[in-house]
């Protein structure tokens, strides 16, 4: 449940355009009249700043499949009851540049942990809130990393089997559940992903 405010996620793979997509689509709502809140995960909240830098500081070193989805869990927990959930109480439209489903990819499909679980953890997390959309920027992680020209986080240096796992786990959970996920091809321009995304969100606002 979102409560009366609608609940959009962007998700994908290093390098998917996420960041653009969602200025896009806030520049869009904005200009339309609604009330809209941006805010991404890890580190959106004071106690998220501090797990984000745990999390994707290199100085952290290796940190165990298990703890990581407990931290992130964690940061998602303080981000939906402090920032979210409120938002969406006001009646907003809130997109978040990277949900539960993150961890399902990341923590389940990448670090190989049992994707049940670690949704189930996600769930707990979040009260049950679930996005009534997920944008799936889907792109090859040979080309997505090639897109950075800042230093790669801890998550970022992954070698490339752990991202094309993760990849495939965005896939597996979009296939599941086609009515709640929009799937864009990354590959195509900003402009033409933010026309198809539009369209799809404009569909909720109606």
């Amino acid at each position: 449940m979102s409560g009366r405010g609608v609940f959009i996620a962007f998700e994908g793979g290093e390098g998917a355009g996420k960041s653009t997509q969602v200025r896009l689509l806030h520049d869009w709502l904005r200009d339309s009249g609604h009330g809209v809140l941006v805010t991404f995960e890890p580190g959106d909240t004071a106690v998220g700043e501090r797990l984000r830098a745990v999390l994707l500081g290199h100085e952290t070193g290796e940190l165990a499949p298990r703890t990581e989805a407990l931290l992130y869990a964690a940061d998602r927990a303080e981000h939906v009851a402090t920032v979210v959930a409120p938002a969406l109480s006001e009646g907003m439209v809130v997109v978040t540049d990277r949900y539960l489903d993150s961890s399902i990819a990341y923590q389940g499909a990448g670090r190989e942990l049992a994707a049940d679980d670690v949704a189930r953890l996600s769930r707990w997390a979040t009260d049950g809130l679930l996005p009534n959309l997920t944008v799936l920027l889907d792109v090859d992680p040979e080309v997505g990393l090639q897109r950075f020209d800042t230093p790669a986080d801890r998550l970022e240096a992954e070698p490339l089997a752990f991202h094309r796992r993760v990849r495939d786990g965005f896939r597996t959970l979009a296939a599941a559940a086609p009515q709640r996920y929009l799937v864009v091809d990354a590959a195509r321009g900003p402009d033409e992903i933010h026309a198809q995304v539009r369209s799809r969100v404009a569909e909720l606002l109606t």
